[in-house]
């Protein structure tokens, strides 16, 4: 079977892996110039290691990621490290990676109050019914059962800061059951960064026969009368079998343009926002207490909804000795973010940067990086199961699979993984009927 895929990124090229090895013909098509997708990465000359534009890491949970690995033969190739999480509250950092530090956590207040956030926690910790979850949103949810000083102090401004007023009270709970049921405090990574991965995996895939085009965006995905399926690139048209397409829903509906109008439509009908991140090497670390990731409510006035300090989850010397900050937020695709100059906005963050430590300085910036995407999560509503369109589209032959899929777990390269082996076996079923 001769099998398109389009996207070099951790779904398609999981797809490519199972493919390949169970005798198919698999060629890859990928705009970029390199593999990775949203999770790759960039690198100095006098850097040992990359580092991902994304900020990105494992949980010793992802199950899919490290079953790969582990078929792969790169168990030695894991880093694991247990960095320390704190919460803004009330103008200082507090510890927040442990059922000690939520306790101590002031921010949640005493008595009654811990008692509740303990018990919703631990709830949604022990429970795999997630399915009424998602009848019902995060904000009445926690409301109710979290009690109002928890959510007003904790879930509020996350889901402010992730999803924006426009959003913030619709996400649905089936949501935040996916993000706090299985997470771990200790987190992982590749040596060398996720680059270096996603780099040795399309190595791997090439050497077991996969055709990777590389600087090679797809316009267009049609089935001719004879039912096989062609796509027109910059290089010209290709003629497959079978075709996986890896995208963003707006993408596949713009390629895709012969699928019947309900599913076009289910497909621009989903919600997602983009992401922002600024990317700083400076002289000095930024965290004295050697802090990784700062959560910091929009409320309080911070002009971005995450930092995190790299350098202090792995190890400075990585990078040539500089001390690496990620600024990074989620916003609607028509932000003024997405429009402002790398030093307007470098301008912009300087000052929550010195909140954070008041002896920062601007000249402590060595070099500044910016990354946009339109397309950084997705936005689950009410009852959002009845709006995942189908891996397996109306069009015989052709796949989707996306992080708009996943629900209700959260984007991630772990679940690419698993979307990416999950469709791969729908396809091999496909053409075995």
């Amino acid at each position: 079977m001769k099998i398109a895929i389009v996207g070099c990124g951790m779904a398609g090229m999981s797809a490519a892996f199972d493919l390949v090895n169970a005798g198919h013909t698999v060629e890859i098509f990928e705009a970029a110039g390199e593999p990775g997708g949203l999770a790759g990465g960039f690198k100095e000359p006098e850097w040992k290691w990359s580092l991902e534009k994304f900020y990105h890491h494992w949980f010793l949970s992802d199950k899919d990621m490290f079953g790969l690995i582990k078929e792969l033969g790169w168990e030695d190739h894991v880093v694991v490290k247990q960095p320390k999480t704190v919460m803004y509250h009330d103008g200082r950092f507090y510890p927040f990676d442990s059922i000690v530090s939520a306790a101590l956590y002031p921010g949640l207040g005493w008595g009654l109050n811990k008692i509740r956030f303990g018990l919703a926690t631990l709830y949604i910790r022990l429970t795999s019914n997630w399915k009424p979850m998602e009848h019902t949103t995060v904000d009445a949810w926690m409301r109710k059962y979290a009690g109002e000083t928890a959510y007003n102090t904790m879930w509020l401004p996350m889901l402010d800061g992730k999803f924006g007023e426009k959003y913030a009270r619709q996400v649905n709970m089936a949501w935040m059951w996916a993000r706090l049921h299985s997470r771990t405090t200790r987190l992982a990574t590749f040596e060398g960064g996720f680059q270096a991965f996603a780099d040795s995996l399309a190595a791997e895939l090439q050497k077991r026969g996969v055709i990777i085009h590389f600087n090679t965006g797809v316009d267009s995905i049609r089935q001719g009368k004879d039912g096989q399926l062609t796509l027109t690139a910059v290089d010209g048209t290709h003629t497959f079998e079978r075709c996986m397409v890896t995208t963003s829903p707006a993408l596949m509906a713009r390629m895709a343009p012969d699928l019947p109008k309900e599913y076009l439509q289910g497909l621009l009908d989903l919600k997602s926002i983009g992401a922002v991140v600024m990317v700083l090497a400076i002289k000095h670390p930024l965290s004295k207490e050697g802090y990784y990731w700062f959560n910091l409510p929009k409320s309080a006035g911070f002009p971005f909804l995450a930092l995190v300090e790299h350098t202090n989850f792995l190890p400075k010397e990585n990078y040539n000795g500089d001390h690496l900050l990620y600024c990074g937020d989620y916003l609607d695709t028509d932000h003024e973010y997405f429009q402002l100059s790398q030093e307007e906005l470098l301008q912009r963050f300087i000052p929550a940067l010195q909140r954070v430590n008041p002896e920062f300085k601007p000249d402590w910036v060595r070099k500044a990086w910016l990354f946009r995407t339109k397309y950084a999560q997705p936005v689950p509503l009410v009852d959002h199961s009845k709006n995942i369109p189908d891996i397996k589209t109306p069009i015989p032959g052709l796949f989707f699979a996306s992080m708009s899929q996943v629900y209700p777990w959260d984007r991630g390269t772990n679940f690419a993984v698993e979307i990416g082996r999950r469709t791969a076996r729908m396809i091999m079923t496909a053409t075995q009927i």
